[in-house]
């Protein structure tokens, strides 16, 4: 009798400070509203896909080889707008603006560096995506997103700039399909989430334009297609 009450004892307690460490829902009523807004900001790389021509030049019929330098980070900042259409779907639109670089190096055919041009860019955002959540787990949501963002490039060279070596054009519109991960953090006042994406753009961005001294670097380029991958933290 003695060890049942015992046992019994130690049972209470054990609930009564399990009880005690429950995890408080926070920020719940944000899942239930038709519409809400944030902001975001985060980190990125931009990237291009470059598909050689192969085509030739000068006397010799030589041939120049395109590829992408090194990585340069860059940055992004945008609005959030999440209307929620079920339990576990919104539809998100995050107008925004993304500032980035590229370099392309050109080689000749004997791997020696010709040229190195530095491509910027400073992209207005307008990505449309579905988000689809996962159930909650206390105060944390995992999520997938996907969709598509309009992007016009405001800082594309539209003309040759001698000065700095660029002898290429972009075409500034452009359409990318896009998807990535994410969590939601649920905190005591707001949501935050952490998310990386990627996308990928549609359209072939290189101008057939080339530049009247320096034709061969547009004419070793037959296609040219934007990549970009995004880390946001995102505020709601």
């Amino acid at each position: 009798m003695k060890k049942f009450v015992i046992i019994l004892f130690l049972s209470l307690i054990t609930q009564s400070l399990f009880a005690q460490k429950d995890i408080v829902l926070n920020y719940q009523g944000v899942d239930f509203k038709r519409l809400h807004f944030g902001f975001t900001i985060g980190v990125n790389t931009m990237d291009f896909k470059l598909t050689s021509s192969m085509n030739t030049f000068g006397v010799d019929s030589a041939i120049l080889n395109p590829e992408l330098n090194d990585l340069v980070p860059g940055f992004h900042v945008g609005i959030v707008t999440n209307l929620r259409l079920t339990e576990y779907l919104d539809l998100r639109f995050l107008p925004g603006i993304s500032l980035g670089q590229r370099k392309i190096l050109f080689y000749d055919s004997n791997k020696n560096i010709v040229s190195e041009m530095k491509i910027e860019s400073t992209f207005i955002d307008l990505p449309l995506t579905l988000k689809y959540k996962a159930t909650r787990i206390n105060n944390t949501r995992p999520y997938l997103i996907g969709g598509i963002n309009v992007r016009n490039d405001m800082a594309r060279n539209k003309e040759f700039n001698e000065d700095e070596e660029i002898y290429i054009k972009l075409k500034s519109f452009d359409i990318y399909y896009e998807l990535g991960v994410g969590v939601d953090f649920y905190l005591p006042f707001f949501k935050f989430s952490t998310e990386i994406k990627y996308s990928v753009g549609v359209f072939n961005v290189i101008s057939s334009d080339p530049a009247d001294e320096y034709p061969q670097y547009a004419n070793s380029i037959d296609k040219m297609n934007s990549r970009m991958f995004m880390v946001s933290l995102h505020f709601e």
